[in-house]
């Protein structure tokens, strides 16, 4: 548990930011956090190379806000529906407007793409970092980026 909780410590912080990148809701992001935490402590002992912890516990981490999201975007949740203090929370926004295109043009993206920003924008993470953690080129990683960026600011430049 001592082992656990050294490396997990290094990367919280950054799971939390790529969780609420990914969720865009304060509770759903720790729920995301927790369950990939739960599930990262109870396969511990199957990783090999401890090094490799925060890439590994970075995938759980996607793998539970993808699944999160699919079941968040099968609800169907009216506006009129959210509690008062969400809604005070919403109007806290700066321009709404523009983070709600924002995010319509995120989800826009290929699965991957969003992945690629998440990681990078919020994560924090490198491209070399991103290609480990996916499985990929880092080439592929640069460029998917790049192209993924483009698109948002070409729809968004509309």
């Amino acid at each position: 548990m001592e082992e656990f909780m050294r490396y997990y410590e290094k990367v919280y912080t950054q799971m939390y930011r790529t969780a609420f990148y990914y969720m865009r809701n304060r509770q759903e992001a720790e729920d995301a956090v927790q369950d990939a935490v739960l599930i990262a402590y109870e396969k511990f002992y199957q990783l090999r190379d401890k090094e490799k912890f925060a890439p590994w516990i970075m995938q759980i981490l996607v793998n539970r806000c993808r699944k999160r999201m699919k079941d968040w975007f099968r609800r169907e949740e009216d506006i009129e529906d959210l509690s008062a203090s969400l809604q005070r929370e919403l109007s806290k926004e700066t321009d709404l407007a523009m983070a709600s295109t924002v995010k319509q043009v995120f989800w826009e993206l290929k699965e991957e793409e969003r992945c690629i920003v998440a990681l990078s924008v919020f994560g924090g993470y490198t491209s070399q970092e991103i290609a480990k953690i996916l499985n990929r080129n880092h080439s592929t990683i640069r460029s998917r980026y790049r192209r993924a960026l483009q698109k948002m600011r070409k729809k968004l430049e509309v």
